[in-house]
């Protein structure tokens, strides 16, 4: 019999249940029983859901209540100091390292003064995970029982699963030095950290668990050979009489490279993503022994689009005939926690568009259908391939995923469409000349405080319980609010602040042609931060206007200049559901040429700062060097410049880029005049100097928006000297991280009135 798994499961509950009850702790409106609680009722729910689906091997511990690698740092006591010496609650401490805490002394507690640790992205996803900070003193220890806890849990409810961990290598070679530390290879920690591993897989085992899940993603990049090396010595301490047996599992991308690394591991078995890469099935089963299990990733964990399953059947069956049936276990290629949970609960889709998709729930669901047809024989799951057949049939030979026009004018883009009219020095003197900025400019990356206000009124439109006309008023009047805010603070370059905008892909993808929509689809970024990618269903085209009138709106009311905000065509990509019928070069061209017309509207309307975020550029890159990679580099950079090239000289575009370690030569190919980056949480002092020789003006991220904490002058002082140190006065631009939309106004107006200050007093300085 061919078993079924999952690897994962969304966290957040069907209508964002977590994400509710995480921000109503934080604001002391639950109390942490009653946070806890919702924890568990989601957990049960899902582990529930899966078993009634007929899964076999059903995750646990896939759960967090914020980001499972910061799970793994509380568990494993890699707490910095300045956490700790708080003695806060564990959960608190949890929360604070995830995004810094800010608070007042009581009569019972001291103040807290403690900004988050450092947030990247998780590989080439939009998921974000809180990376671990190593110090030379750290003590590794169990500093809790949470996968054990939950294992407990859900045997107690008759459902036997899996626990799911980092591993070991993957853990150590995704976290960094602390400041302190900054000559410090955490790969070198990893003698002292495995007899913590040894001592909660015996304590796993002890509770029932005769098997655990190890995740090591990062079998799938470039790796150096001390860590390829790492898993020889870190396998063979794991795996004992006192442990469950070890699946090591991998996903995202290709394990050929590091083949060696897993060839002779004394694992039970070993996953590979092969929606990803297929070709690797022969490698992966040549490094395996005439015992292990391989485990076949064939259910997209990062897409919706339904799986083929004729196709995925086939693919199975070639996997059994090389290893045999008792050896294969179906799965899906990753966790679904970056899929939404269920599409039962949307009503809004066309029936004919709703057939295309799969959403997690349906994703349980099609490989437990793979399972049982490799198991029991096609026969038996034959009207569900039928229909599946159909499905695919129908979506292929749609008129809505074709526009002949919009094809038509990709295959005219020319190499002078991606290049402006004169190189940046003389853009630079002609932006001098028109635009009246000072020196050390101070400006924000766009959004401004999502009130509650706002959404209530955004609601009553979207249910057209307002009319347009007076929900157009309210707009203009927030705008007219914020504008006044920025002049009050004295910020030099606005921003309409963007309070008609529920998301940065999502309100741009409902005003372009080759969209769809969902009403519950919402996908974990971080933390509580949930979004609702759009997904892109046909070739994409803007039928008119979509930022211009508030933006012009706006310049009408201040005599500073306004940016126009738009979002990049690879984030507008990256952020969607892309399709997976035609490539995402092609996709991105048609989204540079949309915004094109977008960004050539503005600059005629007046406004002549237009910024194109591109925060998902870096995400977007394959993750290993060579072809592919310097392929995508190529077509994402004309992508960009496509759509930012056809202004005049004195029009100054900008860019933004965040939350990603990022390549220098990537953003100087973009030849935007500004760019900014986040830098807030940077703490490695060669992170300044990779862009002391960038050409073009620069603005690193001087507070981290994801925190409500607020720093003082002196620390933007300090943060500006330091930065000065090694960059060019003259280029700098202060700004904060990111867009300001998940903060409340009066931590808002502290932190900018504070930013503003220091740059005050640069200013004041160089004069």
């Amino acid at each position: 019999m061919v078993q079924s798994s999952v690897l994962g499961f969304p966290r957040i509950g069907p209508f964002r249940e977590l994400k509710k009850t995480t921000e109503a702790y934080w604001s002391g409106k639950a109390t942490v029983e009653e946070l806890f609680k919702v924890g568990k009722e989601l957990r049960e729910k899902n582990w529930k859901l899966q078993k009634e689906a007929g899964v076999d091997i059903i995750p646990s511990n896939d759960f967090s209540f914020y980001d499972h690698v910061l799970d793994h740092s509380l568990l494993f006591n890699v707490i910095p100091e300045r956490y700790s010496k708080y003695e806060l609650a564990p959960i608190d401490t949890f929360f604070a390292m995830g995004r810094g805490l800010q608070r007042a002394a009581t009569d019972s507690a001291p103040a807290v003064d403690v900004p988050a640790t450092e947030m990247v992205k998780w590989f080439d996803s939009n998921y974000h995970y809180v990376r671990p900070t190593f110090s030379k003193n750290v003590q590794f220890k169990l500093n809790g029982t949470k996968p054990i806890d939950e294992f407990l849990e859900a045997k107690a409810l008759g459902i036997h699963t899996r626990p799911v961990l980092v591993g070991p290598v993957s853990y150590l070679f995704l976290g960094k030095a602390d400041k302190d530390n900054l000559d410090l290879e955490p790969i070198t920690l990893l003698d002292q950290l495995l007899p913590v591993y040894a001592e909660l897989l015996a304590k796993l085992k002890e509770a029932g668990a005769d098997s655990v899940q190890i995740d090591e993603p990062v079998l799938v990049l470039d790796l150096p050979t001390e860590v390829q090396a790492a898993y020889k010595k870190a396998y063979e301490f794991l795996v004992s009489e006192t442990a469950p047996k070890l699946f090591l599992t991998s996903y995202f991308g290709d394990v050929r490279p590091n083949i060696e690394s897993i060839k002779g591991l004394p694992v039970a078995g070993f996953h590979a993503d092969f929606v990803r890469v297929p070709e690797q099935l022969d490698a992966v089963v040549g490094a395996l022994s005439s015992t292990q299990i391989l485990s076949v990733g064939i259910v997209n964990g990062r897409n919706i689009w339904k799986a083929n399953l004729s196709k995925a059947i086939e693919f199975v069956k070639t996997a059994i005939e090389k290893v045999g049936a008792e050896r294969v276990v179906v799965a899906t290629s990753s966790s679904l926690l970056h899929t939404p949970v269920t599409l039962a609960n949307e009503k809004k889709i066309s029936a004919e568009i709703k057939d295309w998709f799969a959403f997690a729930t349906e994703k349980v669901t099609e490989v437990v259908v793979i399972a049982k047809a490799v198991t029991d024989g096609v026969d038996s799951v034959a009207d569900i391939l039928a229909a599946n057949t159909a499905s695919i049939a129908a979506r292929e030979s749609s008129s809505i995923t074709n526009d002949p026009a919009v094809r038509e004018r990709v295959s005219k883009i020319t190499e002078e469409m991606t290049h402006r009219k004169s190189p940046f020095a003389a853009r630079l003197a002609a932006q001098k000349a028109h635009l009246d900025i000072p020196a050390f400019p101070t400006t924000t990356i766009g959004s401004f405080p999502q009130t509650k206000d706002i959404r209530i009124v955004r609601n009553k439109f979207t249910k057209g319980e307002i009319s347009a006309e007076e929900y157009e008023k309210f707009i203009e009047k927030e705008i007219a609010s914020v504008v006044k805010f920025q002049e009050e603070v004295g910020l030099d370059v606005l921003v309409h602040g963007e309070p008609e905008r529920n998301d940065m892909v999502q309100y741009f993808g409902e005003k372009f042609n080759g969209y769809v929509f969902t009403s519950n689809g919402w996908v974990q970024s971080y933390g509580s931060r949930y979004v609702r990618p759009p997904i892109i269903v046909g070739d994409v085209s803007r039928p008119g206007p979509i930022t211009v009138k508030e933006s012009k709106y706006a310049q009408s009311i201040t005599k500073k200049p306004m940016k126009g905000m738009l979002t990049g065509p690879v984030t507008c990509l990256r952020w969607s559901f892309p399709r997976d019928d035609i490539s995402n070069k092609i996709q991105a061209q048609q989204l540079a040429l949309a915004l094109l017309d977008e960004v050539q509207d503005l600059e005629a309307a007046g406004v002549y700062v237009i910024q194109v975020d591109e925060p998902a550029i870096r995400e977007g890159l394959p993750l290993r060097a060579g072809a592919e990679r310097d392929d995508y580099v190529k077509w994402a950079v004309e992508s960009f410049r496509l759509a930012t090239s056809g202004v005049e000289d004195k029009t100054q575009i900008h860019s933004h880029f965040c939350y990603s370690d990022l390549d220098p030569n990537h953003i100087k190919a973009l030849d935007a005049d500004v760019v900014s980056i986040e830098f807030s949480k940077k703490d490695d002092p060669n992170y300044i100097q990779e862009f002391s020789e960038y050409p073009n003006h620069i603005g690193l991220g001087l507070f981290d928006i994801h925190s409500p904490r607020v720093p003082p002058k002196e620390e933007f002082v300090a943060r500006i000297n330091e930065i000065l140190k090694v960059y060019p006065k003259e280029n700098l631009w202060i700004n904060p991280d990111c867009g300001l939309k998940t903060r409340g106004w009066t931590e808002t107006r502290a932190a900018l009135q504070n930013m503003v200050d220091a740059a005050k007093e640069f200013r004041a300085k160089y004069a």
